[in-house]
């Protein structure tokens, strides 16, 4: 762990042994009463913890100053067709640490049915990924995270217009098979980007259609196929290289 994440609510009260937090502050820090740790409040800030005391059950209390406001969000939303629920997961994770606005899931037409079916989002383990990534980068806020059951409902919805967007947003769809061009190559920009990725076989022709209906130019990873992690973090770096926040 690269920074202690607390929810809010957790301050004042005492962390159970059994807490992984717990563990990786006794067991892999080796911290001690009295001493300090880099902590955050989840949608707050960052600053310094404080053992207050290791409790005879191994609990611990804790106190926590808040130094620094939590980093801005880069202006970037990626959507995806639902990946494997093993690489969901780790998705998740490495997109939140990247520092994307939002994450959008959906289903497309030549995606794995049963992988919408993941418990991921029931059990809470998608929150936990995005907490995991946030801990990653040292941030304390998470991405937005929705879900769609198609990409048709994703594009009528148009959630990137629900937001408050200094400029109207770039829209880029990666599509190794019917590009208009390579994403590498783009200028540089200021404008906000919005990236969609399909699913492992990619977009069928009427989802490319209906992407470009929706405003959409697709764009090329290279000639390459790609697992969708693989291709969503690409061209994630890639977009943020262009808007210039890799400096």
């Amino acid at each position: 762990m690269n920074l202690i994440l607390f929810e809010a609510d957790e301050i004042g009260k005492t962390l159970s042994r059994r807490d992984e937090r717990t563990i990786h502050l006794l067991k892999v820090l080796h911290k001690k009463n009295g001493d300090r740790f880099e902590a955050g409040i989840l949608g707050t800030g960052s600053g310094i913890g404080s053992i207050e005391k290791i409790n005879f059950d191994g609990s611990i209390s804790f106190s926590f100053e808040l130094q620094s406001p939590p980093f801005p969000r880069l202006p970037v939303r990626v959507a995806v067709g639902f990946p494997r629920p093993i690489q969901l997961r780790r998705l998740l994770r490495d997109l939140s640490s990247l520092g994307v606005q939002a994450i959008d899931l959906f289903g497309t037409e030549l995606g794995e049915k049963s992988y919408r079916d993941t418990k991921l989002f029931g059990s809470g383990g998608a929150h936990a990924a995005l907490i995991e990534g946030a801990v990653q980068s040292r941030d304390t806020t998470i991405p937005a995270l929705s879900v769609f059951s198609r990409l048709e409902e994703w594009l009528h919805q148009r959630p990137w217009e629900q937001s408050s967007l200094p400029s109207a947003p770039l829209l880029i769809a990666a599509d190794n098979v019917r590009s208009e061009g390579a994403m590498s190559r783009l200028p540089p920009t200021s404008r906000p980007t919005v990236l969609a990725i399909g699913s492992e076989r990619g977009w069928s022709d009427r989802e490319r259609d209906l992407l470009e209906a929706g405003g959409f130019v697709r764009l090329s990873l290279g000639s390459r196929a790609l697992r969708t992690e693989t291709a969503c973090i690409a061209a994630t770096v890639l977009a943020i290289e262009k808007i210039g926040e890799l400096g």
